[in-house]
């Protein structure tokens, strides 16, 4: 693992490390401006005494506008840090006898998105000491295992088990509302959508449906109604979508392992990966890791 995942005061905050066979000036300068940055950042980078702008290159899975941010510290060649949206970016450049040593911190708001951020800012990280390095850079072609790898060596895959039942919360990454709510309604039986339901699961009367957002339908034991299972979808610019999952008055590690694969299949789903028969063995791994937490 190259990322580290930090709490500090509340927030999330990951931690990157690259040494670079450079100076600290010229390190700086590829850091710092924004012409240099447009061959490692994500966004083009624009710089107005202490305001910055943020644009998207157009093949980029968001809209083209960035948002804004602000200059927070410039010491150099030391410090870089800025505001991007409500994220906090540090650059800090030690110098080394055979070069210097890069730490870049990512302070985050949602701690969901960390499973895609690791990624996405490691990837940037490379292109950036590419760059200085003056080689090719070729960014990764395949981002799902990638995603999938942080999010469970984070746990921001984890359900926990409350008083009125399971309950999940995931990163769906960029993938749009009408895409997600197309991809967990397309199949219904008996009016209950079949992706919306794991195998363990007797799925009774929809109850609520507000597409793209929401999904409630009752679960049944011995045929009769025992709870709900609610699925709500949120997206909001720039940041992302994200579901939460809620099985009413169901309990224990065997209900939390079956969502937790449920969601793992359907977040693959979403980002174009259909994946089948059901994995047994990952949910009786997770059955036995919620058994013993």
């Amino acid at each position: 693992m190259d990322a580290e995942l930090r709490m500090i005061e509340g927030k999330p905050v990951l931690r990157f490390e690259r040494t670079l066979r450079h100076s600290p000036e010229k390190v700086w300068r590829v850091v710092t401006d924004p012409a240099e940055m447009k061959h490692w950042f994500p966004a083009e980078v624009e710089i107005d005494g202490r305001r910055m702008r943020f644009t998207f290159p157009d093949e980029a899975p968001v809209d083209s506008d960035g948002g804004e941010g602000e200059l927070l510290e410039s010491d150099p060649p030391k410090v870089f840090a800025f505001r991007w949206l409500t994220d906090v970016l540090r650059f800090e450049i030690l110098p080394r006898e055979a070069g210097c040593l890069l730490v870049f911190t990512a302070v985050v708001t949602n701690r969901l998105s960390v499973g895609r951020d690791a990624p996405g800012w490691a990837t940037c990280l490379d292109a950036l000491v590419a760059h200085a390095d003056g080689t090719e850079f070729e960014p990764p072609a395949e981002w799902l295992s990638r995603i999938e790898h942080y999010v469970r060596h984070f746990g921001l895959d984890e359900g926990t088990d409350e008083p009125q039942g399971v309950r999940f919360e995931r990163d769906l990454v960029w993938t749009p509302l009408d895409e997600v709510w197309k991809l967990l309604t397309e199949d219904t039986e008996n009016g209950v959508p079949v992706r919306s339901a794991h195998p363990g699961i007797t799925p009774g009367e929809v109850t609520r449906s507000e597409a793209p957002r929401l999904l409630e339908y009752e679960w049944l034991q011995d045929g009769e109604p025992k709870g709900k299972v609610r699925w709500e979808f949120e997206h909001v610019p720039l940041q992302g979508t994200t579901v939460t999952l809620v099985q009413e008055n169901a309990h224990g590690p065997a209900v939390l392992a079956a969502w937790h694969v449920h969601l793992e299949l359907f977040f693959a789903a979403t980002q174009g990966e259909i994946r089948c028969p059901w994995p047994v063995d990952r949910e009786e791994e997770l059955a036995r890791r919620y058994a013993g937490r």
